[in-house]
């Protein structure tokens, strides 16, 4: 993608239209302005994987790719870029999207397909060699299955730059409903309370069935004990 700039100094006024811009790395620094519109347009179908030609007005041209953008918060647009010089035949780092294909045998189930990490880091063997995406075929994949970065097909040349055993993608149970939730949670609550001997297995039982209420359940245990009480008093009396 070829991307014309026009050189500039920090304080020089921009013309209408134009951004701020800077190409660098460990042996160059270069300050220039590019058209907001047409980076814009080329950044949305290329992103941080798209290797940019940058030709400076009068100048020369070097390749480079987004390593940050700085946006408007209000306008959503670019005010900002920062490029990183790259030259070609000499391997890169970069961060590639990751995506899907197919459809899991654990969604089928009513699973969900996760992807735990978006952008998988890789070695290309040259700037011209990055990689636009790295697709997973999921088809083969049962709830509780997971993919881990090792197992991601990449291109020839291009290498794995993450620990290979990061998971990247997992399929993950069915989510439970509103009403399934709340039965999990209600569940919970119950058992904690038989352990804590606030109320009876019983007691738990007709919660659970739905023919007692917690606060039913623990009303009732507390009037049992109250009885309890008076009938050890009144046996020490006599």
């Amino acid at each position: 993608m070829e991307l014309n700039a026009q050189p500039r100094s920090s304080q020089q006024k921009l013309a209408e239209g134009m951004i701020p811009a800077v190409a660098y790395n460990k042996d160059k620094n270069v300050s220039f302005a590019i058209d907001r519109k047409a980076f814009d347009r080329a950044f949305r179908q290329h992103s941080t994987t798209g290797l940019f030609d940058i030709t400076l007005e009068g100048g020369e041209t070097f390749p480079a790719l987004v390593k940050t953008v700085q946006m408007d918060k209000r306008r959503r647009v670019p005010i900002h870029v920062d490029f990183y010089v790259v030259t070609y035949g000499e391997p890169v780092t970069v961060s590639v999207p990751v995506h899907t294909k197919g459809k899991s045998q654990g969604e089928v189930m009513g699973g969900l397909v996760d992807v735990v990490i978006h952008n998988l880091s890789v070695v290309a063997p040259g700037p011209r060699r990055i990689p636009q995406e790295l697709v997973v075929d999921v088809t083969k994949l049962n709830i509780g299955d997971h993919v881990t970065a090792g197992q991601v097909k990449l291109p020839e040349g291009v290498k794995l730059a993450a620990e290979e055993d990061l998971v990247v993608i997992s399929v993950l149970p069915p989510r439970l409903s509103d009403s399934e939730a709340a039965a999990e949670q209600q569940a919970a609550q119950v058992a904690g309370l038989v352990a804590a001997g606030e109320i009876s297995e019983e007691a738990a039982t007709a919660i659970l069935e739905g023919d007692a209420t917690v606060e039913e359940a623990k009303a009732e245990a507390a009037g049992d004990a109250t009885e309890t009480a008076d009938d050890t008093s009144e046996k020490s009396e006599e």
